[in-house]
């Protein structure tokens, strides 16, 4: 296995040097071997100020926001290394809507990078993330928050089950829609596979976090199961509506 890995370097090394590194957002020199620009950067929305339940961007950190004090989540905590705005909201765009793979590597190590810095305490036994249905699917090509997962899991060195979770039925765009008309449209609309086992402990991925509707009935369907504690995670956070 030795020479492969010194394959592998030399030959990264070589691709690197051909092919240099640019910034998807504006075409400058990439920094850190990454396509993203120094600028760029250090424009990138950190979610520092947050709920610490629902990881909800805020003026001031708090261990709840309104939303929480007023309905309890049932997941244990949520982290969100950034906030849903300008510029990752480009990246995230070409990434889910025009099948820009480079830029779904960009934010993979972003936030493997973040997860690295900031996740302390008990990790969970597995990590699952949330599905798409298979006709979402087919027109996509791929599941967004599991391109997410995989490196994640795997710089983590966490266990990943890609299919614990299933979608029951093809939901309509939750883009537009309140928080009770969000809820309905996901009322059993995830199960999990019979045959699952799942640990005491264990996290659900998605690449943004809105309102937290559908983490939220994710997270219902697993405690179900008897699994005790469960932690949500996202790429990035919404603000609430009205706040910028």
């Amino acid at each position: 296995m030795e020479w492969r890995q010194k394959v592998d370097r030399a030959s990264g090394g070589l691709l690197g040097a051909l092919l240099p590194p640019r910034c998807l957002l504006c075409g400058a020199d990439g920094v850190h071997g990454r396509d993203l620009c120094a600028g760029c950067l250090a424009d990138l929305p950190v979610n520092t100020c947050c709920c610490a339940r629902c990881a909800l961007p805020l003026e001031h950190p708090a261990a709840r926001c309104g939303i929480c004090l007023k309905r309890e989540p049932p997941f244990t905590a949520a982290w969100a290394p950034f906030r849903y705005a300008h510029p990752l909201d480009l990246l995230e765009a070409r990434f889910k809507f025009h099948r820009d793979l480079a830029a779904g590597r960009l934010l993979a190590n972003l936030m493997i990078e973040a997860a690295k810095e900031q996740l302390s305490g008990p990790m969970p036994g597995l990590l699952l993330c949330v599905p798409v249905h298979r006709d979402r699917l087919r027109e996509r090509g791929y599941n967004q928050a599991l391109e997410l997962a995989r490196p994640l899991a795997k710089a983590l060195d966490i266990p990943l089950d890609a299919d614990a979770l299933i979608r029951l039925r093809h939901t309509s765009a939750q883009t537009g829609l309140d928080a009770k008309a969000r809820r309905r449209n996901l009322h059993e609309a995830f199960a999990v596979r019979t045959d699952t086992q799942l640990p005491a402990h264990i996290a659900i991925l998605d690449d943004v976090m809105t309102t937290g509707t559908t983490l939220r009935e994710c997270a219902r369907v697993l405690l179900r199961t008897g699994v005790e504690r469960i932690d949500v995670w996202a790429l990035a956070r919404a603000p609430a509506r009205g706040s910028q």
